[in-house]
C-alpha cells in the first residue's frame, strides 16, 4: 500500500478515483441502508439493470452516457414502484421482465452504435481509473441532492420503511414516498456505475449496509457506519487494485463480500454464545 500511497500524491487521474469512490459511498451508506432494511434488494436489481437501456440510447445519440442513466434509472423506479403498488402479486415476474427489457434496449443500442463502446463497457463492468475530473461534480451535486431529500423527510422514510400501514394511518402519503424512495435509489445506482459498473453495483448498495445492521439498530448510525464502511472498501480496493494491477471494482466489492461473511459469522457464534448463557443461567 506504500505504493500506491506514493502513487496517489503523484497521479490525479488516482486522485481523482479515490474522490469517486468516497462520493459514491456517501450514496451507497445512506441510500443503501434503505434498501437493506426495507428489503427491496430486487427492486434495486431492476432498475441498476434497466439503466443499461438509457445508457446505449444516450451513447447512440451522442449525449452523454451517465446522464441517460439518470434518466432511465428514474423512469424504471417509477415503473417498477408503480408495479409494486398496483401488481404486487405479480411483482417478481414484472420487475424480472423490465430488468431483461432494459437490458436488451441497451444491447441493441450498443449493436447499432458506430465502432466499439468503450465507455459504455466500463459502465457496465466498472473503471474507476477512467472517471472524468469533471464527472465529480454530478456526484456531488447527487450526493448533496440524496441529503438534503433524506434529511428533510427522515421522519416519512422512516415510518414507510418500518411500517407502511401505520404510516398511511398517521397520514403519511406513502405512495408518494415509496416513489420518491426508488428514485432515491436510482440516484445512488448512477452513482456506483461510475465506481463498480452495473454488474457489481447491488453488492457495494447492500453489502455496507447489511454489515452495519449487524451492530446497530438505529437507522441514523446504520448510514453513517454503512458510509464509513463503504469508503474503507473502495478506498482498500483501489489500493490493491493498483498494487496487483486488477480491476478496482471486483477487488472492491470481494473486500465488502469477506468482511460481510466474517461479520455474519461472529454475529452468529455471539448470539449463540449468548442464548447458551442464557441457557446455563436459567
Amino acid at each position: 500500500m506504500i505504493e500506491f500511497i506514493s502513487a496517489l500524491l503523484e497521479h490525479s487521474f488516482l486522485q481523482t478515483a479515490l474522490l469517486a469512490g468516497l462520493l459514491a459511498s456517501i450514496g451507497c451508506g445512506v441510500i443503501g441502508t434503505f434498501v437493506v432494511v426495507k428489503r427491496i434488494a430486487f427492486m434495486a436489481g431492476g432498475i441498476a439493470h434497466s439503466v443499461l437501456g438509457g445508457m446505449g440510447a444516450a451513447l447512440y445519440c451522442g449525449i452523454d452516457p451517465l446522464l441517460g442513466a439518470l434518466l432511465a434509472a428514474i423512469i424504471a423506479a417509477l415503473l417498477i414502484g408503480a408495479v409494486r403498488l398496483q401488481w404486487k402479486a405479480q411483482e417478481d415476474t414484472l420487475i424480472g421482465a423490465l430488468w431483461a427489457i432494459g437490458m436488451a434496449i441497451g444491447i441493441l443500442f450498443i449493436a447499432k452504435t458506430p465502432g466499439y463502446a468503450t465507455d459504455l463497457m466500463s459502465f457496465l463492468f466498472g473503471n474507476i481509473l477512467l472517471v472524468p475530473p469533471h464527472e465529480l461534480w454530478l456526484m456531488a451535486s447527487l450526493d448533496i441532492g440524496l441529503l438534503l431529500i433524506v434529511a428533510l423527510y427522515y421522519r416519512q422514510f422512516l415510518a414507510i420503511t418500518f411500517d407502511e400501514e401505520f404510516a398511511r394511518l398517521r397520514g403519511v402519503p406513502v405512495a408518494f414516498f415509496y416513489l420518491l424512495l426508488l428514485c432515491l435509489v436510482a440516484v445512488t445506482v448512477v452513482l456506483l456505475i461510475q465506481v463498480v459498473g452495473l454488474i457489481l453495483v447491488i453488492a457495494l448498495l447492500t453489502l455496507p449496509a447489511a454489515i452495519a445492521g449487524h451492530y446497530v439498530r438505529g437507522l441514523a448510525s446504520m448510514m453513517l457506519i454503512a458510509t464509513l464502511l463503504g469508503s474503507v472498501f473502495t478506498t482498500l480496493g483501489l489500493g490493491l487494485s493498483y498494487q496487483a494491477d486488477l480491476p478496482a471494482g471486483p477487488i472492491m466489492i470481494l473486500c465488502a463480500g469477506c468482511v460481510y461473511i466474517i461479520s455474519a459469522i461472529m454475529r452468529h457464534l455471539f448470539v449463540r454464545y449468548r442464548a447458551h448463557r442464557y441457557a446455563i443461567g436459567k
